[in-house]
């Protein structure tokens, strides 16, 4: 099993090496997704629980665990 992870993983590792246009690609790719991911996090996904203390936050999860239709 060994054997064939490392042929798939030099064999994925040599293509990556031999680009040359596909690396700028990939790269504009990874920062495309982590810059959506960041402002969809940061201005749809915010934490309705910040700003509430711990007791709170107990109440509000066991409100929201309990009141399910």
């Amino acid at each position: 099993m060994i054997p064939l992870l490392r042929k798939i993983g030099a064999f994925y590792l040599e293509g990556f090496r031999g680009m040359t246009l596909g690396r700028v690609l990939w790269a504009i790719i990874l920062v495309k997704l982590f810059l959506l991911f960041f402002v969809l996090k940061l201005f749809f996904f915010r934490d309705p629980l910040a700003g509430c203390s711990e007791e709170q936050r107990g109440e509000r999860l066991l409100e929201q665990l309990i009141e399910r239709p």
